[in-house]
């Protein structure tokens, strides 16, 4: 019996039967997959999506395009994630820190490992001057936040945010407490929400209304009842 002196660390085992023996592979020998990093080789053709933000403060719109690298391609670990951002806008009064900041992002999401954490932060940002509220409804506490906003919904389509839809269950009861107050209230032609809704604190949408004397939002299903 030969004896093999174990120089490193166990971090982990595998216990070999007659049926993994033969397909065992050596540590060198595994495929390694493409991960993001700050120095990988920007490819000719990259994969993007613009989004469209028109906010009440301004009068031209700003248009966010992001761009992905597609790793792996073809196998079974396939991924998109962000490579780069540019914000363009007729309005030239947010040009510097609109630029510094897209050069930031950008670092960021070369550099690669978790990068969904932008959201939060970008979301969190007060504009002193007071925020606004977007078609339908969700109030944007900044132009910052909304550009956050605009990174989450493209990290949800490419997969790296999952999305945290209401079961058909509570989506059903939702739909038939609308019917019920707008039945009481009249329905507001042209908006998302009643007119009467108020802010809710959870999803930052003008949706929550009072129903059987518990305030419950239309949009996400928080209700002060519990």
């Amino acid at each position: 019996m030969t004896l093999h002196k174990i120089n490193k660390k166990i971090v982990g085992y595998k216990v070999l039967t007659k049926d993994n023996a033969e397909t065992a592979q050596p540590e060198a020998e595994k495929p390694s997959l493409e991960q993001m990093h700050e120095n990988v080789e920007r490819p000719e053709v990259l994969l993007g999506s613009t989004y469209k933000i028109k906010t009440p403060q301004s009068e031209h719109a700003l248009y966010i395009t992001i761009n992905d690298m597609v790793l792996n391609m073809g196998t079974a670990h396939e991924e998109r994630r962000p490579y780069e951002i540019f914000i363009n806008s007729k309005n030239m009064e947010h040009f510097q820190w609109v630029l510094a900041l897209t050069r930031v992002i950008s670092a960021v999401f070369r550099k690669g490992g978790d990068a969904t954490f932008l959201v939060e932060e970008m979301k969190a940002v007060f504009d002193p001057r007071g925020g606004y509220f977007k078609k339908g409804g969700m109030f944007m506490p900044s132009l910052v936040a909304e550009i956050g906003s605009a990174i989450e919904t493209h990290m949800k389509h490419i997969g790296m945010i999952k999305s945290e839809k209401l079961s058909d269950h509570h989506q059903q009861l939702l739909d038939e407490k609308r019917r019920e107050f707008e039945a009481l209230h009249g329905a507001t032609e042209g908006q998302a929400f009643p007119e009467k809704a108020v802010l809710c604190n959870k999803c930052s949408t003008k949706a929550m209304v009072l129903m059987d004397g518990c305030m419950t939002c239309l949009n996400c299903g928080e209700s002060k009842c519990g």
